[in-house]
Parts: C-alpha cells; sequence; structure tokens
C-alpha cells in the first residue's frame, strides 16, 4: 500500500482494512538525538496507539491471529509504535504510520504454506555415496606411501 500524505487520516493496513482516524490515538514528547537547539523546545517524538483487537471489520481469524502475533507487544490490549528518528513532528507522524500499518500487515499475513516433505532421489543418493567413497578413498591413500 503506497504511504498516505495525510498524517490524520485514515490508516489503509491491507485492501480490506482500513483504521478509521478516530481509533488512533496521538501522543508528542521531546525527543532525544538530533535537531540542535530545538530538541529541548519541540515536540517532535510521536507515539501513534491503537486497540488492534477491537477493529470493526476484522474476521475472528483475523482477531485470532492479531492476538497471537502481537500478544507480547500489546499493553492492556494497545498497542504502541514510535518515531522519533525525523526532526520534524509531521515527518515522524508519517513514520509512525507506515509502522503501524506495517505492524498490522505482517500481524494479519496468512501463515506460509506447509512444507510438503520430500524424499531425496535415488541419483543424488548414489552421487552422494560415490562422493564419500572418493573422498574416503583419497584419504586412505594419503598414508599409504612407503616410508623406507
Amino acid at each position: 500500500m503506497p504511504p498516505s500524505d495525510d498524517a490524520s487520516g485514515d490508516l489503509p493496513v491491507t485492501g480490506s482494512l482500513v483504521v478509521p482516524a478516530p481509533a488512533l490515538s496521538w501522543r508528542f514528547s521531546r525527543s532525544s538525538g538530533p535537531g540542535g537547539q530545538g530538541v529541548n523546545t519541540a515536540d517532535s517524538r510521536v507515539e501513534l496507539s491503537l486497540a488492534p483487537l477491537e477493529l470493526r471489520g476484522l474476521t475472528d481469524v483475523q482477531r485470532q491471529r492479531l492476538a497471537e502475533r502481537l500478544g507480547a507487544r500489546l499493553v492492556d490490549g494497545i498497542l504502541t509504535v514510535t518515531a522519533s528518528e525525523h526532526r520534524q513532528q509531521l515527518r515522524n507522524r508519517a513514520a509512525a504510520r507506515e509502522r503501524m500499518a506495517a505492524v498490522l500487515r505482517a500481524a494479519l499475513a496468512a501463515p506460509p504454506a506447509a512444507r510438503r516433505r520430500t524424499k531425496p532421489t535415488r541419483g543424488s543418493q548414489e552421487r552422494r555415496i560415490a562422493e564419500k567413497k572418493r573422498r574416503g578413498e583419497i584419504k586412505r591413500r594419503r598414508g599409504s606411501w612407503d616410508q623406507s
């Protein structure tokens, strides 16, 4: 999904899931790091919070996936992401929105298909054994020269 230019509107996560703007909770604070004199006065650090299990439009399977995959990150059912790498609050807001969407997208992703177990082919087994015998023969010959 292309990131939205609007740092305060709805948050598109997948083609079928859009987090409404009122569900997002913002907090701003002073950031550490670069910024010169403004670092002590500007509230450029951004915390974006969301209660993902309470989103409308989620299926039971999606809700269960979110609970399983985000369980360790949820505090009282709230998921929080922070952004403070930019000097401007607006850029940090956009970064936090992208990060939140990425976390939700990863948590909602379907699990990969189970691996089908296969047996090695007869040819590959024979080549493996032949190579082992060849290496063993090379090693066996190393100490067999005449030491008279």
